[in-house]
């Protein structure tokens, strides 16, 4: 069964997907992920969206961790159903609503105003077989939901082939972890010509994050 690894919420167990519809990240990876995360700031007070959410594991470990909200996309009823009892057993140890679900497509959900965000971190593990030009598109929609310089993280298989990038995110690195990759990439933010007269990029103003290694805005 999942867990909590850490947080207000650490030691948590949750319940596990029955069947075979989902890929749970592994414990070990979900703990590289959100170290990662945590030593960069990309957690506390943010407002993060877990696509493809499996269980519920990764964005109940974010808001554990202190998001100020997440929420859960998953299409698949028997999981977005273990989401909802999971969210609710995180709820309830952090004391608060932090953990919300929506059931449906990743694509839809995100073009409606549940999903719309602006997010300042996605966690995204797609199904394998979702590849080329549907996983392209997938992240197309991620790119519009993302406030400028926040933060993708995708999960692959590491025999994947490299995922075909929108144009407005870069690749900050990648990490093998066994049979599994993660994605870090940074939406780019405005560029100097959108920025107001004496406005310099990252300088935290209203809409826009702060580099990865400063950490991202605060939800609008």
């Amino acid at each position: 069964m999942p867990r909590i690894i850490a947080g207000q919420a650490g030691s948590l167990q949750l319940e596990s997907v029955p069947g075979q519809a989902t890929r749970p990240t592994t414990d070990r990876t979900r703990e590289a992920l959100f170290s990662w995360l945590a030593s960069r700031g990309w957690l506390e007070g943010t407002a993060v969206v877990d696509l493809f959410a499996g269980s519920g594991a990764l964005g109940g470990e974010a808001a554990s961790r202190g998001a100020e909200r997440v929420l859960l996309v998953e299409r698949d009823r028997r999981a977005a159903a273990v989401c909802r009892r999971n969210a609710a057993a995180v709820n309830q140890r952090v004391g608060r609503s932090v953990v919300q679900v929506a059931a449906g497509d990743v694509d839809r959900v995100l073009s409606e105003p549940t999903g719309a965000g602006p997010w300042d971190l996605v966690l995204a593990d797609p199904p394998y077989p979702l590849g080329g030009s549907e996983l392209a598109e997938t992240l197309q929609r991620i790119s519009t939901v993302l406030v400028p310089d926040g933060l993708l993280v995708l999960e692959r298989s590491a025999r994947s082939a490299t995922p075909d990038w929108p144009e407005d995110f870069e690749l900050l690195e990648s990490r093998t972890y066994g049979e599994t990759i993660l994605y870090f990439c940074l939406r780019s933010g405005p560029g100097e010509a959108e920025q107001a007269p004496g406005d310099a990029p990252g300088d935290g103003t209203a809409g826009a994050g702060t580099s990865a290694g400063e950490g991202p805005a605060q939800p609008l």
